[in-house]
């Protein structure tokens, strides 16, 4: 059974409600803050994190386009140095506004990559002892990447899964096939209980979306 010792605290932003996510087992320990995007994200996840005491010990990113990643530099200058993971694929989308899609936007976003650590697929993490997996969920994006904890029974898998849909495909290095043969083989397998928190909309479940989702089901 999944075990529920892990806190997960959701932050939306208003332009394109996408999910920021701050993981911790405890106050006073360590965190981890996933897609921190558009302001107010970095504003309130650095507000959570200091009303629980929690010290960031990583920054991780499903990939590397604007709403995911906008509020990055911010949470780092006020929560301190802390390590940035993102799929290697992607490093050259934090300095290229162009390749991020924030130019597009009229942003220019630049993120800086100190301490910048390769988000690689099968990588295993560890937050506070839990064991996490890394899953190649590319497609949407080419480092496109899942965060899945067997114990806690979810995954985080960014813009590749939503509730009822997937991410979408026509942007500049996405790749259609490729992220349904991922979804397939790296998502669909998981045991059917596993949530899921995708990185816009509500969270749904591996079983719902093998039964419902209609860009899955003749993949599932």
């Amino acid at each position: 059974m999944p075990d529920p010792g892990l806190n997960i605290h959701v932050e939306h932003d208003p332009m394109y409600t996408e999910n920021g996510f701050v993981l911790y087992f405890r106050d006073g320990g360590d965190c981890w803050m996933v897609d921190p995007g558009l302001p107010p994200h970095a504003e309130r996840m650095s507000a959570f994190a200091e009303q629980h005491r929690l010290t960031l010990a990583a920054v991780l990113l499903t990939h590397a386009h604007p709403d995911h990643i906008a509020g990055v530099d911010e949470l780092r200058g006020r929560l301190g140095p802390a390590p940035l993971y993102l799929a290697r694929e992607e490093w050259s989308f934090l300095t290229d506004p162009v390749q991020n899609l924030s130019a597009g936007l009229g942003l220019d976003l630049i993120v800086s990559t100190d301490d910048l650590h390769d988000l690689a697929s099968g990588l295993e993490l560890s937050l506070e002892g839990s064991r996490w997996t890394v899953l190649d969920t590319s497609g949407h994006s080419p480092g496109g990447r899942s965060l899945y904890c067997e114990a806690a029974g979810l995954v985080i898998v960014g813009d590749a899964l939503f509730a009822g849909s997937i991410g979408r495909t026509d942007f500049p290095h996405s790749d259609h096939s490729r992220l349904l043969a991922n979804l397939r083989d790296n998502l669909l397998t998981l045991p059917g209980y596993t949530r899921v928190l995708p990185g816009h909309g509500p969270e749904t479940t591996i079983d719902t979306e093998r039964r419902t989702n209609p860009f899955v089901l003749g993949e599932a």
